[in-house]
């Protein structure tokens, strides 16, 4: 029987599936911040970059999936998210991006697929456009690439427990446990300002893209995510149905399966240096 959690009370009161216990763990101290990250299992890395406010643990129901599938997963908390820290720098998606090619390099990972969800999305296009030798492919779930791309947001219930879950969690893992409101004020004027990619950005992206929508995200216009798909060459799309911008904890078999299947495609994928030769 599919696992459901539509209006997120599982994940209010539990949060995701615990993670299973890592192969390694460990901190990279960069630009004022120090980094965690932990990786899961051997094969092919893929990269799971998190929303914004949240933490690796939100990927608690994927890394099985991705284990399962001969994957080396591979998490990592954003600066100043779950277990990671921060300076008093704003933050810049560009900012966050660099901390995941360090990490990358503390690893010798010289290249790794990578799974965004929210601004982790938007991270990882970043970094298959600022720097696409370090990336196979993106899997990009629920997030704008300009201001444009962005929902009036309306109060509900389940984003109110959401927030919450960020809220209790934070105070938890967080090394400033009292400092979540400064937290959430920068992250979003972070938010309120950036991306601001064209479409002629999106047009340079030259790694293998899928943009996957939600039928009832809260957050993200369906158009801005079409648009998306036609702006970036080659990239494909997908629109998840019956869920919201919190599919991964909503409706986990579904996300997996899409995202599982965007891998297993990769590997049929030639290298982007012999694709260009073609």
């Amino acid at each position: 029987m599919e696992f459901r959690d539509d209006d997120l009370a599982a994940f209010a009161e539990h949060g995701a599936m615990p993670l299973p216990a890592a192969t390694v763990e460990g901190h990279v101290e960069r630009d004022g911040a120090r980094i965690w990250y932990a990786t899961y299992g051997q094969g092919k890395p893929v990269i799971l970059l998190h929303g914004g406010l949240g933490h690796s643990g939100n990927w608690g129901f994927q890394v099985p999936a991705l284990l399962q599938a001969g994957h080396r997963v591979i998490l990592i908390d954003s600066r100043g998210h779950g277990r990671s820290t921060r300076d008093s720098k704003p933050y810049t998606y560009e900012l966050m991006a660099s901390d995941v090619l360090a990490v990358m390099d503390r690893l010798n990972v010289r290249k790794a697929a990578f799974a965004g969800w929210s601004d982790g999305a938007c991270i990882a296009l970043v970094l298959a456009s600022k720097a696409p030798e370090r990336a196979t492919g993106v899997f990009f779930f629920a997030c704008n690439m300009d201001p444009s791309g962005t929902r009036e947001i309306e109060p509900s219930p389940v984003l109110d427990r959401c927030f919450g879950r960020h809220s209790s969690d934070y105070r938890v893992l967080s090394a400033m446990p009292d400092d979540f409101g400064a937290f959430v004020d920068a992250v979003s004027a972070m938010q309120r300002t950036e991306p601001n990619y064209t479409a002629e950005d999106l047009g340079r992206i030259r790694v293998p893209v899928l943009i996957v929508q939600s039928a009832n995200d809260e957050f993200i216009k369906h158009e801005h995510a079409d648009y998306l798909a036609h702006s970036i060459p080659g990239a494909a799309f997908i629109l998840l149905g019956g869920v919201s911008h919190f599919a991964p904890l909503q409706r986990p078999d579904r996300f997996n399966a899409a995202l599982t299947a965007f891998l297993a495609a990769l590997d049929d994928e030639p290298e982007a240096d012999e694709r260009h030769r073609q």
